[in-house]
Order: C-alpha cells, then sequence, then structure tokens
C-alpha cells in the first residue's frame, strides 16, 4: 500500500496486556495473573510475531520503515527483556526501522533493573516511560500502585546508565489528594530531571473498581476546580523549570525529547497496532492497483485467549474497523491536532467563524494566533479542549 505522496510516516504500537495487579482505576485491555485461563506470556509473543507476518502480506508496495515504535499496556516489562527484544526484532523483520526510529517501552518502576534495561537498550529501545503516578504513599495505595516513591528513583537512575531517554508519568486528582499532595509530587520529578513528563486527570470509569467505590460512597471525586488548579500548578512549576508544553498533557526539555510515536497519533500519522484490543490507523491511501482508499480504522479482539486462537488458525485478529472521509475525517483532526501546542489551521474549520471569535473571546483560543492563521489553545483553553472541539464541530 502507497500512502499519498509518502508524506506519512509508520509507527508500530505493539500492547501488552499483562500487569502484576489490575489498578482501581484502570479500565484498559490488561490482565493480572489468574485472570486469563489458557493465555501465557509465551503464547502472546508468539501470537505477535504471527499478527507482524500477516501485516507483511497486507501492506504490499509499502517500503515504509517504521519511525517509531511503542510497547503499552499494561505492563510491557512483565515480559523478560529477552520477549520485548525478539518483539522489536519481529518489527524489523515486518517493516525495518528507520535509522533515527524511536522505540519506547512503557514500564513500571519496580518492573526493571540495570540488567533489563541495559539489554533493551542494546537491543535499540531509546526510551522508557514509567508510571509513576505520584510521589505520595496514600495517593499511590488508592491507585493500587505496587511500587514505593524510591522505586522511581532507582529506575530512573538505571534507566540513564542504560543510555535511554526518560519520561516519568502522573495522575492527578486521585481522591484524597490534596494540592499538597500533587505539589510534593511534582517537587520528586522535578529532582529525577526527567527528559519528559506526562500529567493525566484521572477520570474514574464506572467498570472499574474505583467507579465502584464512587458508587457506594466508599471514595469522593476530586472537584474538577481542584483539579483545575492542579493542572495549573503543573504547568507553572514544569515551565519554570525548562518545560514546554507540546499537547495537553505532556511537556517536554527540547523538542526532541517529545514523544514522536503520540506526535504520530495526534498528527494522524499511519500505525498498525499488534496485540490484543490494539487500534490501527492508516490515513487516505493509493492502493496497488492505482485506485484511492479512505482513511480506515480498526481494532483487534480484546481478549488474548481469542486473539491467539484467531492467529494460530491463520486468520486476521481484527475485531471491526471503519472508513473515515470528509467531514469525519476533518473532526477528527481538529479534536487531535488541537491538543497540540502547534495548533491547527484555521482553514481546518472554514466557516466556522463565529465559533472561532467566541472562543476567542472565552480565551480558549489565542486571539493573536488566530490572526496569523493558526487556532492554538490558551492555558485556559487546554482545561476546556473538549469544549472547543465541540464548538468547532461541523
Amino acid at each position: 500500500m502507497n500512502t499519498v505522496a509518502g508524506v506519512r510516516d509508520l509507527g508500530v504500537y505493539v500492547h501488552v496486556p499483562f500487569c502484576s495487579v489490575r489498578c482501581g482505576y484502570c479500565d484498559f485491555n490488561t490482565y493480572a495473573p489468574g485472570e486469563v485461563e489458557g493465555a501465557t506470556r509465551e503464547g502472546y509473543v508468539e501470537a505477535a510475531l504471527r499478527e507482524m507476518e500477516l501485516a507483511r502480506t497486507a501492506m504490499p508496495g509499502d517500503a515504509r520503515a517504521a519511525r517509531t515504535v511503542f510497547f503499552g499496556g499494561g505492563t510491557p516489562t512483565m515480559l523478560d527483556s529477552s520477549a520485548l527484544i525478539a518483539l522489536l526484532d519481529g518489527v524489523r523483520g515486518t517493516w525495518g526501522l528507520s535509522a533515527d526510529a524511536e522505540v519506547t517501552t512503557e514500564a513500571n518502576p519496580d518492573s526493571v533493573t540495570k540488567e533489563s534495561l541495559r539489554a533493551l537498550a542494546r537491543a535499540g529501545f531509546t526510551r522508557v516511560s514509567l508510571g509513576m503516578q505520584s510521589a505520595v504513599p496514600h495517593v499511590l495505595t488508592t491507585l493500587d500502585r505496587t511500587h514505593n516513591p524510591a522505586n522511581v528513583e532507582r529506575a530512573v537512575a538505571a534507566a540513564r546508565e542504560a543510555g535511554l531517554k526518560v519520561s516519568l508519568d502522573l495522575i492527578y486528582g486521585t481522591p484524597g489528594e490534596s494540592l499538597a499532595d500533587w505539589r510534593a509530587s511534582l517537587e520528586s520529578v522535578l529532582a529525577l530531571e526527567p527528559d519528559h513528563v506526562s500529567a493525566y486527570a484521572l477520570v474514574i470509569e464506572p467498570g472499574t473498581r474505583m467507579g465502584a467505590q464512587l458508587r457506594r460512597g466508599e471514595v469522593e471525586p476530586t472537584d474538577p476546580d481542584v483539579q483545575a488548579e492542579m493542572y495549573e500548578l503543573a504547568d507553572t512549576l514544569l515551565s519554570e523549570a525548562g518545560y514546554s508544553w507540546y499537547e495537553v498533557s505532556n511537556w517536554a526539555r527540547e523538542p526532541a525529547d517529545r514523544c514522536r510515536h503520540n506526535m504520530a497519533y495526534w498528527r494522524s500519522q499511519d500505525w498498525w497496532g499488534v496485540g490484543p484490543g490494539a487500534h490501527s490507523y492508516l490515513g487516505p491511501h493509493r492502493r496497488p492497483d492505482g485506485t484511492e482508499a479512505p482513511a480506515r480504522r480498526w481494532w483487534n479482539v480484546k481478549h488474548p485467549r481469542a486473539y491467539a486462537a484467531r492467529l494460530a488458525a491463520g486468520e486476521s485478529p481484527e475485531a471491526e474497523g471503519e472508513e473515515l472521509a470528509g467531514d469525519d475525517l476533518r473532526l477528527e483532526q481538529v479534536m487531535l491536532r488541537l491538543r497540540l501546542s502547534e495548533g491547527i489551521p484555521a482553514e481546518l474549520v472554514e466557516g466556522r467563524g463565529e465559533a472561532v471569535a467566541k472562543l476567542i473571546a472565552d480565551g480558549v483560543l489565542d486571539g493573536a494566533a488566530a490572526v496569523r492563521g493558526t487556532l492554538r489553545l490558551t492555558r485556559r483553553g487546554r482545561l476546556l479542549a473538549d469544549l472547543a472541539v465541540r464548538a468547532l464541530a461541523f
């Protein structure tokens, strides 16, 4: 498959659906030991490699090498480093890796060692994204996190020693977390001087254990106004320390420290998702027969056992898919790209001048940038990004 004008990058996402425990707030497609009868880590690796072989036949004529690879989950480092390396070798064999490829794995601070990180770095991994979440013990307990704050410092030191870039992931707005708790977590992050920081507002989903606790009145949700204060505090402290926001929930020291894989999502580049429940996306493209194809998104069956069974039978693990064209495709681009500091070209929402004017008047969009033809969120606008997208919908 050939891309239009060959302008889009190709990334690969590898979903590893295993965790040591299921955190109470998590609604991702992950499984703790004993939750998935008949599905093993060894079987998962075999199935994922088979899906890569299938991808080779599904993308005829596409000679692009992967520019980014992201191992997410779950906790990818629940697999031995040798298994992660085998999966990365599978990516190399299927698509190839560009000379400057960014290769990231997520990890829990207590799921890596000096030895495992060295092995990953030698094999071509370039980044590790550590799920720190908080530096405050009672907040970690509420989140069901298994590590203690000291594990984070050890993991960061080990990653740096291995030559890996380091991202620290935080969650704010946990029930019982005060503004002072959140400040303590931010100060702990800054003391470790990571290359990249992500900070996400906790959303308590109905189907999670924390959702059930909320229904029973066992926990109280954090006031949205307090969450907004927490975001503003994060942006202030990180900015003062030399980090720049480049996406609503992400900050980096330098442009080179931004997560290129996630940037590809927000910029509607192409990616193939490997693993149970993984999503894939290919933008408008030209088929081998010369005809034009619309953008397409698809996703795999979620259960690891069903995923492995399909691939063992030589079948596609795809569960469902959809095509995107016209206004649907344009709306998705607005929804994703507006979250970036670079903003979107004003012509992308041509005909929505009244909505744009109101968003500028309300302090959601940067008026000076709009005059120059770019719609860009203000800091207030970052807190109201979903509202901005709805207002600009067409």
